[in-house]
């Protein structure tokens, strides 16, 4: 089977660095995935992506060595199994809030005997090659959202669910956890406390802590903390922030403003 180089630099504690996928073209993520990165994660939940979508973009993805992930639309197995089946080598569940829930999620990853996953991987062995079904759970990145109050009270029963090998932290939502206005990228105090909490507690239980980023300094600051899985910008941001910056220079010859990318997710 294709090893998930991704999960194999969690799993040695070094980071790894992707972009969102939210633009329901294949021929963007062809673009993104030969532009070198890491990972890429089609957005299911607040992209404008379905199946149709998704399994069109992983083939592009496919010309590459870059790993193709996928946040699902939410915590259900039949989701996340379906977009396994279609090559995704690692999914992203959103309003992950304790450790049922976390399990949930593990069993749908996995085949029998450590989950419930129903054995048909359809496009997946096309991807991988040969011994998919041997080795799929070992390969398959299995992360969890970390967004809400009611996480942050079961971080340790959620992070120490045996099979869930990353935790991934949505700013704007734990933003709202925390009573704070949802900003992107944000230096608020208590969001920092609270970003540095998660990222620990993590390392403490041994597997890889993510976070979204709109910006570099964002991005160099959370790789200096020991972020493993930390997400660059959207495609949809980039698009929107160099037409912007350009359109603005065409017409008026000054300096450009940036995006409302830090607001997406």
């Amino acid at each position: 089977m294709r090893p998930n180089h991704v999960l194999q630099a969690w799993r040695a504690n070094r980071p790894t660095i992707g972009a969102w996928m939210s633009i329901d073209s294949s021929y963007t993520a062809e673009t993104l995935a030969h532009a070198g990165f890491d990972w890429l994660c089609l957005d299911m939940q607040h992209g404008v992506l379905d199946y149709s979508d998704v399994k069109k973009m992983m083939t592009a993805i496919s010309t590459t060595d870059t790993i193709p992930i996928v946040r699902v639309p939410w915590n259900e197995p039949y989701e996340i199994m379906k977009v396994l089946d279609a090559g995704a080598y690692g999914v992203v569940v959103p309003l992950v809030n304790n450790k049922e829930e976390a399990e949930r999620a593990v069993t749908a990853c996995r085949y029998p005997p450590l989950g419930i996953r129903s054995h048909g991987p359809n496009r997946a062995t096309l991807y991988s090659g040969p011994g998919y079904s041997k080795e799929a759970n070992n390969e398959i990145a299995c992360v969890v959202m970390i967004e809400t109050a009611e996480a942050l009270e079961n971080l340790d029963e959620i992070m120490s669910t045996p099979g869930v090998d990353a935790v991934y932290i949505g700013p704007n939502d734990l933003a709202y956890a925390l009573d704070l206005k949802p900003s992107g990228d944000n230096d608020n105090p208590l969001h920092v406390k609270t970003v540095t909490h998660i990222l620990e507690t993590a390392k403490k239980h041994g597997i890889a802590a993510g976070i979204q980023t709109g910006s570099v300094e964002f991005t160099r600051r959370y790789l200096a903390q020991g972020f493993h899985m930390v997400t660059l910008g959207s495609d949809r941001g980039w698009m929107e922030r160099l037409a912007r910056q350009e359109l603005k220079l065409a017409r008026e010859g000054g300096d450009a403003e940036g995006s409302d990318d830090k607001n997406f997710y």
